[in-house]
């Protein structure tokens, strides 16, 4: 029986962890301090789940679409590290994020490619137990991967779509309103913490953060727009 992603089980991980995530908090706020030319892309919220997730299942092998900077590399990272196992593979068209990942997070746990996830599909592992897509927003992208990706993944692992939910409901033709087209038709559901779509929800997780001392942002951000769920 695989795990549903949903509210109370993402409040348990947050209590769970809540030590291990403090930490990673605090080495993440380093990472942004000047001069780094890394840009924080996640917001808060979203990068903390993903760790927590990541720090639940224990995957021997992570999969990332789209670095850019790489603050969602660095998350991942982290929560590998903690794992004491599991290596990641990354993939993007640009190289910046090679520039902006510590040789002690990187070393003996990253692989990065660079070039078209689409180009390269035959590189990416069929063994992912974690999918973490961030790359093209397109419609085009989502058939892409879902058509040729998804079915290469060993149902009931986690997957994580960012920029799905900027407002209630997704734009047409967009990534996220084929993703969440193909959830319904998969009769599967999906979780978000997004202020715009889910307020309540994430103004629950911003009460259980501070009440673990967790509540202190680590970036400004008030859009989080990242969607979770569990392959079938």
């Amino acid at each position: 029986m695989h795990q549903t992603i949903d509210l109370d089980h993402i409040i348990r991980l947050y209590r769970a962890y809540a030590g291990d995530l403090d930490r990673a908090r605090e080495k993440q706020r380093k990472l942004l301090a000047p001069p780094t030319s890394l840009k924080a892309q996640l917001d808060d919220i979203e990068a903390e789940i993903t760790y927590l997730l990541l720090r639940e299942t224990r995957p021997e092998t992570v999969v990332e679409i789209g670095t850019f900077h790489g603050w969602s590399t660095t998350w991942i990272l982290q929560a590998l590290r903690d794992n004491g196992t599991g290596h990641l593979y990354s993939y993007d068209v640009v190289d910046h994020v090679v520039r902006n990942i510590p040789e002690q997070l990187s070393t003996g746990r990253w692989t990065f490619t660079q070039g078209d996830a689409r180009e390269n599909l035959e590189k990416i592992p069929d063994t992912a137990d974690f999918l973490f897509i961030d790359a093209a927003h397109s419609a085009s992208f989502a058939r892409w991967y879902i058509r040729e990706l998804f079915p290469r993944m060993r149902p009931g692992i986690p997957v994580c779509v960012h920029d799905v939910f900027h407002g209630r409901r997704p734009l047409p033709f967009t990534e996220g309103a084929v993703v969440l087209r193909w959830l319904a038709d998969q009769e599967n559901t999906c979780f978000t913490p997004s202020r715009a779509r889910a307020p309540e929800i994430h103004d629950r997780l911003n009460d259980v953060k501070r009440t673990l001392d967790l509540g202190h942002p680590l970036r400004d951000s008030r859009d989080n727009p990242m969607i979770f769920f569990t392959l079938r």
